[in-house]
C-alpha cells in the first residue's frame, strides 16, 4: 500500500509517515518499481501501535524505545503515565485553585488583578518566612486565600498568623473552612476547626456544631472547647467525655464550669458527671472528681460528700479534700 493510501486510510498524514520513516519508527519494508514507499499490513499495524502510545502521551523518542526494548514492560509504563498525568493534573487543579480564587477576590483593573496574584505567590511559597510575612502583611489579604492557605499550612507559625489574620479579615472565609472540616484528611479538619475556633459569629458557631460528631478526638475537642467557651450547652456531653478520657479534661472541665453558671445547663452537667462517676475506670473517675470542683458549690458538695465515703481510696481522700476546700469561707 503506498503512502497516500495509508494517510487516508490511518488518518496519519503523509507529513508524519515520513517523519516516523526518518527517526526509524516505521519504516516501509517495501518499494514499488518506481522506488516509492510501500506499507505491509505489518508496516501499518506498527503505524496504529505508534499511534496508541502516542495518545497516551509519549513522545516520540519514548515510542522508539518502547519498541525497540525487547525488556520493554507495559506496566511500567502504564505506571509512569499515571505518575506523570497526576502531576499534571495536580499543577493544573493549582492553576484552576488560582484563578477561583482571583475571581473570588473580584478585583477591579489590573492592579487588583496583579495584587492578587503577588499574594498567591506569597502564601504559596515554598519558604515559610515568606507566607508569615504575606499573612502578617498590613495590606488586607482576601478571607478566601487566607482560609485557603490554612488548610493546608503544616508550619504551627505561619499557621498561627493565617488564623490571626483570617479571625482580622472577618467571617468570609468560614464557608471554605467549613468544607475543609468535612475533608477526608484529618490533618485539614484539624487546621479547619483550629481556624474557626478563633472566628466570631453565628456561621462559625454553627461550623464547630456541626463537627461535634467528627470521627477524630481531636477535631471534636478543639470544637468542645470553642463552643462551650461561646456558652453552647450543645458541648457538655463532648466535654464530659474528655474529663472521662483525658483529653485535655482540665480545660474542659473549666468550661463546663462556666457553661454551670445557668442554672438548667449546671444541672444537665452534674448529672452527667454523676452517671459517669458510677461507671468510669479509676483514672477517669479521679478526673472526675476533680472535675466537680469547677461546679456550683451547692450542687458540687454533696456529691462530693457522698464520694468521700467511697470504696476507691483515692477517690475518697481527694473528694474530702475538694469538700473541705468548697465549704471553707473564703
Amino acid at each position: 500500500m503506498l503512502i497516500g493510501e495509508v494517510a487516508r486510510r490511518s488518518g496519519v498524514s503523509s507529513r508524519m509517515l515520513r517523519h516516523y520513516d526518518s527517526l526509524g519508527l516505521v519504516r516501509p519494508t517495501g518499494r514499488t518499481f518506481g522506488g516509492y514507499r510501500e506499507y505491509s499490513d505489518e508496516d501499518i499495524r506498527r503505524i496504529f501501535h505508534v499511534e496508541s502510545l502516542r495518545s497516551l502521551g509519549l513522545s516520540l523518542r519514548e515510542i522508539g524505545r518502547a519498541l525497540e526494548d525487547p525488556a520493554f514492560e507495559p506496566s511500567d509504563l502504564v505506571r509512569d503515565l499515571i505518575r506523570r498525568t497526576e502531576e499534571r493534573l495536580n499543577r493544573e487543579q493549582e492553576l484552576l485553585d488560582r484563578l477561583r480564587a482571583v475571581d473570588g477576590s473580584a478585583p477591579t483593573g489590573w492592579e487588583g488583578v496583579l495584587r492578587i496574584v503577588e499574594l498567591l505567590h506569597g502564601l504559596n511559597s515554598p519558604h515559610a518566612a515568606r507566607r508569615q510575612q504575606t499573612a502578617l502583611a498590613p495590606a488586607e489579604v482576601p478571607a478566601e486565600l487566607l482560609a485557603g492557605a490554612v488548610l493546608t499550612e503544616a508550619d504551627p507559625n505561619v499557621a498561627g498568623a493565617l488564623r490571626w489574620a483570617l479571625a482580622r479579615a472577618g467571617g468570609d472565609g468560614v464557608a471554605s473552612l467549613a468544607s475543609g472540616a468535612r475533608s477526608a484528611d484529618v490533618d485539614v479538619r484539624r487546621r479547619a476547626v483550629l481556624a474557626i475556633a478563633g472566628m466570631p459569629g453565628d456561621e462559625a458557631t454553627a461550623a464547630l456544631t456541626d463537627v461535634l460528631g467528627d470521627p477524630d478526638p481531636a477535631v471534636r475537642a478543639r470544637a468542645a472547647l470553642a463552643l462551650g467557651s461561646r456558652g453552647e450547652s450543645a458541648a457538655v456531653p463532648e466535654l464530659v467525655r474528655m474529663v472521662v478520657e483525658g483529653t485535655t479534661d482540665v480545660e474542659a472541665a473549666e468550661v463546663l464550669g462556666a457553661l454551670a453558671r445557668d442554672d438548667d445547663v449546671a444541672a444537665r452537667i452534674m448529672s452527667a458527671l454523676t452517671d459517669e462517676l458510677a461507671t468510669a475506670e479509676p483514672a477517669a473517675r479521679i478526673r472526675l472528681t476533680q472535675a466537680l470542683v469547677e461546679m456550683p458549690p451547692a450542687l458540687a458538695l454533696d456529691v462530693l460528700r457522698d464520694l468521700a465515703e467511697d470504696d476507691d481510696r483515692t477517690v475518697a481522700l481527694l473528694a474530702s479534700a475538694l469538700a473541705g476546700a468548697l465549704a471553707s469561707p473564703g
